[in-house]
Formats: structure tokens, C-alpha cells, sequence
């Protein structure tokens, strides 16, 4: 079987508090029993979404990040099952269907050194180790007709989502980006910055289209190869819509939507991009977590959006009493998501 540890019953029961009076998602939420074929039993489910978690942050430890990613899974999960199952969002509608198990790679990751040139080939090489397992697992989700939620882990992790929807399709896919970086950097091998530069020069990625990057943290070679594929690759600026207000957010929506809708599209969202979020390149301006909302629901509503997801968030990294809080901001987000598809 695939390397999926599977959420249990019982994994379930533990965090899902019980209220009298109340039902809680994680009462009605699926999970995959024991006893059944995990791939037909997604697919004859009546759940249209599937969510899946990639505890790791090797990649950002590769692209000399801040690690810290690894942790925002489970703290999403424990938020999510918490939410209220109501006639907005119902619990039913999602299959909770565990985590990548990257126990060893992360053992492995922890032994290595960032400025050690050796070690780096190891990280680049463990992270395409998780490549093939997500582009996989994401392929075999929407071969069943589902709708994958992934949580990361890094955003090297866009490779595998990419990858396992356009070989699911069998053509190339589409992609938007909430994020104030690129991550279209030089391939240098595999890291958190350039899962999109790689699913493009390897055909997977058709057209990309960053939403809000930060002026400031991208490169001039970047920008180069942006203007150079203009009719493939397109970006908004941060400073164009909130502090030049040369362009407005409505409009980049628009225009964003007008640019991939055409094909099947993943959603990506990197929580660097808001403000006081801890990740690994957490940051003090940004979009605020009304936009990351309403550009979640945006982009889900439309018949082409393929999957969701989120990724960078790192409440380890969050040393006050409030470390729960970007798990909490993680499940709105996937209840967006969902209403925007369901409502």
C-alpha cells in the first residue's frame, strides 16, 4: 500500500471534543475502515473531498528556510474536526484520510547540514523521495473522482499536486498562488523554492499565475524568466494592489481566474503571505486573512478548481500561549473551500 498512514476511528475520537447539544465535523467526518480497499472505498464514498496532510518540512530546510512546517497538520486536523457540522459545512462532505509517513526522512533530514554540500544533495534528494509519493497519492485521489485538501509540510510539495493532477488529466495543468514568493527558482535541485519551476520545465505545469508576490524577494533572473513566458506565467504584486493601488484586488481575482480557468487548476495558498503568521519566511506586511479567505473562495467556486492547498503555516514556531491559532486560520480556510464548492 501506499505510504499513507491512514486516520483512524479511534485517531478521531481523541480530538474530536464532544458538547452536548452539538455535533462536531470530526462526528460526521469519514475516515477509511480497516477492512475495506482504501482506493474503492474513496471512490464509491459519498464525500467529494479529501483531505491529506505532509507533516515535513525538509524541503524548506533545502531552500534554507526556517523548519518548523512539519507541525501544522496536525494542528489544523485537531481545529478542523472541532468545527460545528451545520448547514453550512458538513461533516460528511470530507474524508479525513491520514498523512504521508516521512518518520525516516525526517530522522534522516535532522542529521544533515544545510552548508554542507554534500548534505544538500541528500536534502534535494530526500525531497524528491516525497515528490513520487505525493504526486501519487494526489493522482490515485482525483482518479477517484475526489477533490484532494492537502496540508504541508513545505511548498516544494506544489510539484507533487501538480504533477499528480496533470498526469490524473492527462495533460498539462493550470496553477494560482497566494504566496509572496515565487517559487520559481533555478533548478538546482529539489527544495520548497522551485516546485513550480520544476512541474514547468517538466511539462506538468501549463500556466501559473502568482497572486500578490512580494517585490522586495524576488530576483531580477525570476523576473526574466517571467517576461520571457508572459503568455504561460503572469504575476500581481503585493505593492501594485495595497500600496501602489494601481491595480485593485477584485480586479486581480479576475484577472488571475480569467489566465487559468481554461484547464484544470490547483489552488495554492502559502501562509507566508499573510502578516504575524508563523511560518518559515514569516512576514510583517501582506494580504490580510479576510483577502486569503475570499480568494479561497474565489478561486474554489469555479467548476475547474482541482485541488486546495496549504502549506508553509508552522505553529512551532509559535511561542506564545496562541500556537493553536495557526491550525484554527488553516481550518477556515478548508471550510472555505468546501462552501465555496457546496453552497
Amino acid at each position: 500500500m501506499e505510504n499513507i498512514q491512514l486516520l483512524t476511528v479511534k485517531d478521531l475520537a481523541k480530538i474530536t471534543h464532544h458538547r452536548s447539544g452539538e455535533i462536531k465535523l470530526g462526528e460526521k467526518a469519514l475516515t477509511v475502515p480497516s477492512d475495506e480497499n482504501l482506493w474503492d472505498y474513496i471512490t464509491n464514498c459519498e464525500a467529494p473531498f479529501v483531505l491529506f496532510g505532509i507533516p515535513e518540512d525538509i524541503g524548506v530546510k533545502a531552500n534554507l528556510g526556517r523548519i518548523g512546517t512539519a507541525s501544522a497538520y496536525e494542528s489544523a486536523l485537531k481545529s478542523l474536526v472541532n468545527t460545528q457540522h451545520n448547514k453550512f459545512c458538513k461533516g460528511n462532505h470530507l474524508l479525513l484520510l491520514g498523512h504521508l509517513n516521512v518518520t525516516h526522512e525526517l530522522q534522516e533530514a535532522n542529521e544533515l547540514k544545510v552548508s554542507n554540500k554534500e548534505h544538500k544533495k541528500k536534502l534535494f534528494k530526500l525531497v524528491e523521495k516525497i515528490d513520487k509519493e505525493v504526486s501519487h497519492i494526489i493522482h490515485q485521489i482525483i482518479k477517484c473522482e475526489k477533490i484532494p485538501i492537502i496540508i504541508g509540510g513545505g511548498h516544494n510539495n506544489a510539484y507533487g499536486n501538480i504533477k499528480g493532477l496533470a498526469l490524473a488529466k492527462g495533460k498539462p495543468v493550470n496553477a494560482i498562488n497566494f504566496d509572496a514568493h515565487t517559487d520559481f527558482r533555478i533548478l538546482e535541485g529539489r527544495h520548497s523554492g522551485n516546485g513550480f519551476s520544476y512541474a514547468f520545465e517538466e511539462g506538468f505545469l501549463k500556466k501559473y499565475f502568482v497572486f500578490g508576490l512580494h517585490e522586495n524577494f524576488v530576483s531580477k533572473s525570476v523576473f526574466n524568466s517571467i517576461k520571457e513566458q508572459e503568455a504561460r506565467l503572469k504575476y500581481v504584486s503585493y505593492e501594485e494592489v495595497e500600496v501602489r493601488k494601481q491595480k485593485t484586488f477584485a480586479s486581480q481575482l479576475e484577472e488571475g481566474l480569467s489566465f487559468i480557468k481554461q484547464d484544470p487548476f490547483g489552488v495554492e495558498l502559502d501562509l507566508d503571505a499573510i502578516p504575524n503568521i508563523p511560518s518559515s519566511a514569516m512576514t510583517l506586511s501582506g494580504f490580510s486573512v479576510q483577502q486569503a479567505r475570499e480568494y479561497i473562495h474565489y478561486f474554489g467556486k469555479h467548476k475547474n478548481a482541482s485541488y486546495l492547498h496549504i502549506c508553509e503555516g508552522a505553529p512551532d514556531l509559535d511561542n506564545t500561549t496562541n500556537n493553536h491559532l495557526t491550525g484554527k486560520l488553516i481550518a477556515y480556510l478548508i471550510t472555505d473551500f468546501i462552501k465555496s464548492k457546496t453552497l
